[in-house]
This record gives C-alpha cells, structure tokens and sequence, in this order.
C-alpha cells in the first residue's frame, strides 16, 4: 500500500465527512424547484466520500500506477501567483464599488497576466491588457445577466438599469 496515496483518498473522505457534517445543520425547507439549500453540500459531501473510498481502494492496490510524471517547474511560479491572487483580492474588494461585470473582467485581465508570465509570454503592451479585460467581461457579462435575468439573483451592479 502506498501510503501517501492512502492519505489522499484519507483526506478526500474526511473532507467528505465535514461537508456531510455541515450539510445536517442546514435547514431543508424546499426552494426553488423543491431543491433547498441543503442538496448541493450533500451531492458535494456525498461525491467526496465515494471519491475518497475509491482512492483508498486504489492506493491499497497499489498505488495510482498508471499516474504520469509531473509536468511543469520543480517550484511554483511566484510572480505568476501574485498575479492571480491579486485578481481575486481586487475582485472581492471593488465587486459593490464598479459592479460584477467589471470587477470579474479585472479579475480575468489579472489572471491571465498571471498565466501568461508563467508560461514567459509577457505581452506588457496596452493592447494586450485592454483585450484580457474586454474577454474577462464578456464572459461575465452573460453570467451577470442569467443570475439578475433568468434566476433573479441579485449581483452587484454599476448602475441601476441591471445590465452592468
């Protein structure tokens, strides 16, 4: 038994356990469609314990023998992390200030700087941040739209008129 692997699948059904554990303290009063706010953390819950079963079972076989070895550096990319972290963290911070759309284009625009510089594309041009920002918002912009439109879940906006 390879116990390293073991210890992912251990790992996998404890996270399991917790989020089944955290699903019972939610109150089961059918939403929307007769779903209540409980379903989604026990099909989470739930899938991570068979996840987690059949990763012990395989480690107890043996190990995951058909893994291929890593691709990629020895060591993260630091530069390209704080690119990364810093679009979630200016995500969360200006989310109510310049609205979901907006925010979530940054996001994107930050990301993919991060990603790029780890791969040692670094296109600095304005052009090139300028086009991240517009993709980052046009795929926010349909998610905005069917959570204020379709669901109506309200997201934060930059104006009053429920498109932006």
């Amino acid at each position: 038994m390879n116990k390293l692997h073991a210890a992912v699948g251990a790992g996998t059904l404890a996270l399991g356990a917790l989020i089944v554990a955290g699903a019972t303290q939610i109150r089961s009063d059918a939403g929307y469609g007769g779903v209540g706010p409980n379903f989604l953390p026990w099909v989470v819950g739930l899938a991570l314990l068979a996840c987690g079963a059949l990763l012990v079972r395989e480690a107890a076989r043996g190990g995951f023998r058909l893994m291929e070895e890593p691709s990629g550096a020895e060591s993260g990319h630091w530069p390209g992390f704080l690119w990364v972290s810093a679009g979630i963290l200016c995500t969360a911070g200006l989310i109510t200030r310049i609205g979901f759309v907006l925010s979530c284009g940054l996001c994107f625009m930050l990301a993919v700087r991060g990603f790029k510089s780890a791969q040692g594309l670094q296109d600095r041009s304005p052009v090139s941040w300028l086009r991240d920002l517009l993709i980052g918002m046009a795929i926010a912009a349909p998610v905005y739209w069917m959570f204020g439109k379709l669901l109506a879940i309200s997201l934060p906006g930059l104006t009053a008129t429920g498109w932006i």
